[in-house]
Parts: structure tokens; sequence; C-alpha cells
């Protein structure tokens, strides 16, 4: 997951975050043969999970300087899971996968990119959030949107981004209307200069959360991987098998038990499924 372009985003939803919302449509990614996963049999006394603390509601400081977010929460469920010790220590972006192939920690939970060039120095957990794209519309017009009659529509989409690609291949008869941002685009579609915006979903429910009366999302969530990336995911030195396999035994233990789910619904007053 690329995260220059999304920090300014998520700043703002740090000190917006309301009570669970309800009724949402709740993320599964855990694959179905992972059931079957058994603890490891290798011991793993612990995890030194490592993070940041400028990523916005994953990992970030509150105004006591404590370290906390939903990646924050679900490293420490993870470690309760698998009952082993656990810590979390927060580096600098640009320095946090340095150290970790330094062996500075065990395990990084910070929307490290799954890359090829990230593939080839680390193994990566299952994924426990996926980044769809997402259409959003002016609240009157939620109900009856349907994306096959956006011919010659005006939407709104940051420029150069996979979302204006996707659009250029799926809908090439929609109207592009690129901007600098996602949050330029969501306030055109706002101010009535767009007739729809499609981009990140995860994004746009942070904008929505201060714009929850003007406009919502509509249709459904578009999951492409080759396009907006394969998710979220836990990076660790490759080579350590015990680590990663006890990591994804907690996780699918975790969703079986909602407690992913519970997070989810937490750190995501307005849901992007």
């Amino acid at each position: 997951m690329a995260r220059g372009g999304i920090r300014a985003a998520l700043v703002l939803l740090a000190g917006l975050l309301a009570g669970p919302a309800l009724g949402q449509a709740l993320p599964y990614h855990a694959d179905p043969d992972a059931r079957e996963i058994l603890p490891s049999a290798t011991p793993v006394p612990a995890i030194r999970f490592l993070t940041t603390a400028d990523f916005p509601p994953f990992n970030f400081r509150d105004a006591g300087g404590e370290l906390i977010g939903f990646n924050i929460d679900l490293a420490r469920r993870i470690c309760a899971e698998a009952n082993i010790a656990c810590t979390i220590q927060a580096w600098p972006w640009e320095q946090a996968a340095a150290a970790l192939a330094d062996n500075q920690g065990d395990a990084l939970i910070a929307g490290l990119e799954l890359s090829p060039e990230n593939g080839g120095k680390f193994d990566f957990s299952t994924v426990y959030l996926a980044l769809p794209g997402r259409f959003v519309a002016r609240a009157a017009d939620i109900g009856l949107f349907d994306p096959a009659k956006l011919d010659g529509k005006r939407v709104a989409v940051r420029g150069g981004s996979r979302h204006e690609e996707f659009l250029r291949r799926y809908l090439p008869q929609v109207q592009l209307a690129r901007f600098d941002s996602e949050i330029g685009a969501l306030a055109a579609l706002r101010d009535e200069k767009a007739d729809a915006f499609f981009g990140d979903a995860m994004r746009a429910s942070f904008w929505l959360n201060e714009n929850l009366d003007c406009c919502g999302f509509a249709g459904e969530p578009y999951f492409r991987p080759n396009l907006f990336g394969e998710g979220l995911a836990i990076a660790v030195p490759a080579g350590q098998a015990a680590i990663s396999h006890t990591i994804d035994w907690a996780l699918v233990r975790l969703k079986d038990k909602g407690v992913l789910d519970e997070l989810y619904l937490r750190w995501f007053p307005v849901g992007f499924y």
C-alpha cells in the first residue's frame, strides 16, 4: 500500500472517531482453507512489532502521546490470541522497513506495500483489510445510482491515480473531472461540479465522516488487487516461518471470533465496504 498520497487525508479522522457504526457490510478476507491452520510447531515466545506514529487511524499518537489505532489494537490482540508477549515500537516511516530487515523487530504492521520489491525482502501475512474502490454520490442520487448509466456524466477522480485508470478501462464514456487530490475531487461532488466521485473507499470514508449530510457511498465496492493493491498485511523478515504462521493462525481465529469485525467497526465509523 503506497502511503505518500494517503497520509494527509487520514489525519482528518484522528479527532473524529465516534462510536461503532451499525449495519455495515463487514470485510472478510480469511482464506477458507486457513481454518485448518494449526498452532505453530515452533514456539514463538514473543513478537516485537514495529509500526509508525503518523498514519491515523491505523497507528498514531493520541493527545497524551499514547500509541493507538487499528493496527495497534490488532497487534495486541494477535499476541493475546497466541498467548505470547508483545511489544510495539514506533519508527519513522522512512526507517521502519530497514529496521525490520536489520532485526530491530519481528513484524512490521504499518501498511507496507505488497510490491514485488518488498516481496523479495519480506514475507507477508494474509491480507487483513482490502482496499476497494467505490463511487460516492450526493445523498439524493444514491438510491437510483447505477454505474451503467454514467455515460456522459462528470465523474471526479484524482488525476493519475489507479482509480482514473479503472474508469478509463471500464467506463470509457464518462467525462473525467481530474483533481490533484481525493479531497478536491470529493469537494467538487459536494459543490455539484461533478455527478459522482470514484476513488479509494478508505480515504473517501474519512471525508464522508465529516460530510454525511451531503453524500454517501453508492453502488458496490470494486476489488481490483492488480489496480488498487492487495490491501493491508503484516510484513515479517523472509524465512521467519514460525512468526508468519503464528500471525496467520491468530488472524483466522480473530476473524472467527468477531474481533476483526469489532476493530473495523470501532475505527471506521463510516464503513467502506
